[in-house]
């Protein structure tokens, strides 16, 4: 695709908004793009004592024809902030929607995220920690076009009023904010603003088509695969089978003979090893090269990983003491009336997103541009300038569209981006000037990539006749995800990967003796959607569960029991789901039978009432009713297309196949066809209902996903009488 398509429907193309924002307008761009959250120089001083993220010069531009253009300071891979913070900004600012367009932030220290105080899109924390900050960012924007106005019509501000993209002065007089952009930019940036009343808002809470719908649809939207320079080649690289494995002997003069190859690099991984890298005049040329590699590799001194052999010392691992996370006294396990006992297995998982990883990067002198997806340009960009030797300064990230993620955007290590500076380094020194385009296959991230843990859950509950639990040991086994990583300073603490208990106990007040163990393993481990919660929601909602049937109780009715008074969100979203299905009161189909989940992750709160059924030992998913609780909600479209999305990759988790697996070191799967993901016709229908709030927003990103594989787990118990303890699902 040309790099010239639109960033959204009717949007303002990239090269375009570059070339416009040098002419007349509210030009609003006091901080240069090649400045970096570390505090890189150029940045001009944040005026009224204001923060960079504070300042409308570096979010809003207003063009004399009335067009708004906002930057976001995310990453948009298919969540919609490219719709959601322009809507936030555009309420305050009493923007003409019709008018709004939006684009990429950058490495800016503008675009931090005010709440992390870095570079980030995730923790489902874009709405929710921004939502004050754009807000106040139209607010300012707004007054700032009120006071032009004022001075040109020689009238107090007070007198004036904001209107769907005019100033309405005395006698109904307007001024367009494109005739006002000028003279407002050099207005004083307000430091206090006054923020509408809710009751005010006509756009946020509104549903309200994505700004990009029509060029995804039509095929136009630009994505960072998609990125195009002037003379480009294409590399692929050749990496270790075993993870951190160094080359032992290398043959490429079959690569080199290949039509279209330009090169045979050299180059370091992430994990301490060695890639080649053959570069060429596109991918194919450059896959043909790497196939005709003959390369040998040194495994010495690593443990390779076996699944069937680290599944064993994992089950070990799980029957002994671990790390406290929680301290509850067990005593009454012994003599408890009645006592499950649960094992649960959940596997490796690949991440898989629709668009294979990839970076362009252009090197010219001492300064260097790349093009990339990323959920972390901040910290990206500085793994790129220390890989390629230059000032921070000189680094110039440009932020595209992805095509998915899920957690493998951002990574700690900035993978994929240090081996992309890593070729262009290395091809610069073979002589090679042009731009060059790492480009991962598929293949590639499965087997050579970032995988959510594999965990095992050991349960000892035991419970009376009335189904009070009067004791729960539980122990977890999985590797830390943020050991060695820039988060490991507050996110473990007494050796505990906070990431990796998420979700525990709550929302259900019982005695409850937590523990964990981490074991070293050699397999590089990341967050995957949802994080803790594709594991502890499963655990927890399945045993809650079982100790209702165990007990007769409705499952609902118990849960709203166990909650008590210290969890309205949870009933609420539980409550609206159960409403809304028909639960209790709809008399189901022959074979179906409904299954209950509620779960909490990321202060966002959504229950399931599924309808499922089991035929010939294989499990259906028909029907999805999901209550949700964010606060208040921005845009009813996104939190229903996140709901549902969640649900489908909840579901994913479920099907055969769903499962990473090693043997010798060397991952098994290598694409859709070995590691499974829904089709069409897994596909349940899915309805979405919002609890009314007028709270702040919590985030929506990640929390469809945890209570899906339970809700329907729970299903298929009522069917068989028996819970599945391991996924993907198996119930031969």
């Amino acid at each position: 695709m040309d790099s010239e398509a639109n960033d959204g429907a009717g949007g303002l193309a990239r090269r375009t908004f570059l070339k416009v924002t040098a002419a007349s307008g509210f030009a609003l761009g006091a901080f240069p793009l090649a400045a970096t959250a570390q505090g890189a120089g150029g940045a001009a001083a944040p005026a009224g004592g204001l923060k960079p993220f504070e300042q409308p010069s570096a979010f809003v531009r207003i063009d004399a024809d009335g067009t708004v253009t906002v930057t976001i300071n995310r990453l948009d891979f298919g969540q919609g902030v490219q719709t959601g913070l322009p809507m936030i900004l555009a309420e305050e600012l009493d923007a003409d929607w019709t008018k709004v367009r939006s684009v990429h932030g950058d490495a800016n220290p503008a675009y931090v995220d005010p709440a992390f105080g870095m570079h980030i899109t995730g923790g489902s924390g874009s709405i929710k920690n921004s939502y004050t900050q754009y807000r106040e960012l139209g607010a300012r924007t707004r007054a700032m076009l009120v006071g032009a106005a004022a001075v040109q019509w020689g009238v107090d501000a007070s007198t004036l009023r904001t209107s769907n993209g005019f100033v309405v002065g005395p006698g109904g007089k307007k001024l367009g904010y494109g005739e006002l952009a000028d003279a407002a930019m050099k207005q004083p940036v307000p430091e206090k603003v006054v923020l509408k009343d809710a009751k005010q808002f006509r756009i946020i809470g509104k549903p309200t088509g994505r700004l990009d719908a029509k060029a995804k649809a039509s095929g136009q939207q630009n994505y960072g695969i998609d990125v195009r320079l002037p003379g480009m080649l294409t590399a692929v690289v050749a990496r270790p089978p075993v993870f951190g494995a160094k080359l032992k002997s290398l043959d490429d003069s079959a690569a080199k003979a290949v039509k279209g190859v330009k090169a045979v690099l050299r180059v370091p991984t992430d994990r301490g090893g060695e890639g080649v890298a053959v570069v060429a005049d596109g991918y194919w040329a450059a896959k043909q090269g790497r196939d005709a590699l003959k390369a040998e590799w040194d495994n010495s001194g690593l443990q390779p990983t076996d699944s069937a052999r680290q599944l064993a010392q994992y089950r070990e691992l799980a029957a002994k003491p671990g790390l406290v996370a929680m301290q509850a006294d067990t005593a009454q396990l012994a003599g408890a009336p009645h006592k499950i006992s649960a094992e649960f297995v959940f596997p490796y998982l690949a991440h898989a997103p629709m668009e294979p990883l990839n970076c362009t990067v252009k090197l010219d002198g001492d300064k260097a541009e790349l093009w990339m997806g990323t959920q972390m340009p901040g910290l990206d960009a500085m793994a790129a300038a220390k890989t390629l030797g230059l000032q921070p300064q000189n680094v110039k990230v440009h932020t595209q569209m992805a095509g998915g993620g899920f957690g493998r955007r951002a990574i700690p290590t900035s993978d994929y981006v240090v081996e992309a500076c890593g070729v262009a380094r290395a091809a610069r020194t073979a002589g090679i000037t042009a731009p060059v385009r790492t480009l991962w296959s598929r293949e590639d991230d499965i087997k050579g990539g970032y995988y959510r843990p594999l965990h095992v859950h050991r349960a000892e509950i035991g419970f009376d006749a009335q189904g009070k639990i009067l004791a729960w040991d539980h122990t977890i086994v999985g590797q830390s995800i943020t050991k060695g990583s820039p988060f490991e300073a507050f996110m473990i603490k007494n050796g505990i990967d906070a990431t990796a208990v998420e979700g525990m106990k709550e929302p259900y007040d019982v005695p409850m003796k937590l523990s964990v163990h981490h074991p070293d393993v050699n397999v590089p481990v990341l967050w995957w959607r949802s994080v803790g919660s594709t594991h502890t929601a499963y655990a927890m909602e399945t045993l809650i569960d079982e100790v209702a049937r165990t007990t007769k109780q409705d499952p609902v009715a118990y849960r709203l029991a166990l909650m008590g008074d210290k969890h309205p969100r949870h009933k609420a979203a539980l409550q609206l789901a159960v409403a809304q299905s028909g639960y209790g009161k709809k008399k189901l189909a022959p074979g179906l039978a409904w299954g209950v989940a509620v779960h909490e992750s990321f202060q966002s709160v959504v229950a399931y009432v599924v309808e499922a059924s089991v035929k010939d030992g294989t499990p259906k998913l028909h029907r999805v009713t999901a209550g949700v609780h964010c606060n208040l909600v921005v845009n009813p479209r996104s939190v229903e297309a996140q709901v549902q999305g969640g649900a489908l990759m909840g579901l994913s988790m479920c099907l055969p196949g769903a499962a990473i697996t090693l043997k010798d070191g060397v991952v098994e799967q290598s694409n859709f066809g070995d590691f499974a993901v829904p089709r069409i016709t897994d596909m349940p229908q899915v309805a979405v209902h919002i609890v009314p709030s007028a709270e702040p927003p919590t985030g929506m990103g990640e929390p469809g996903l945890p209570p899906l594989a339970p809700a329907f787990a729970n299903a298929i118990a009522q069917i068989t009488g028996k819970t599945p303890r391991e996924l993907p699902f198996k119930l031969a």
